[in-house]
């Protein structure tokens, strides 16, 4: 059987490789900071948030805290449920 660990890379304009996990995880870790960010200057509870989404509170402390990768739909909805819209857009290096 064969051991290897297989790593998805992608390469940038100067030819440099990119583990595309290390970009998930810094993409992940960015959206995670700003829903918590907002989510506190609302003063909203995490079970007030889960109530108005319509999800257990378990799945707003999992996304929190980076144990659980929401669905776009979900992004929204969470949003939306802080008087948001989600906004997703790509950016020069």
């Amino acid at each position: 059987m064969d051991s290897r660990i297989i790593m998805d890379y992608i390469y940038d304009n100067n030819g440099e490789k990119i583990l595309i996990e290390y970009e998930q995880n810094r993409a992940k870790e960015e959206v995670i900071e700003q829903f918590v960010k907002y989510r506190k200057s609302k003063k909203m509870t995490q079970e007030e948030l889960a109530r108005k989404v319509g999800v257990p509170r378990t799945n707003i402390t999992r996304f929190e805290s980076g144990k659980y990768n929401p669905t776009l739909e979900m992004m929204v909805k969470v949003a939306a449920a802080m008087g948001m819209k989600l906004s997703i857009k790509l950016e020069e290096e």
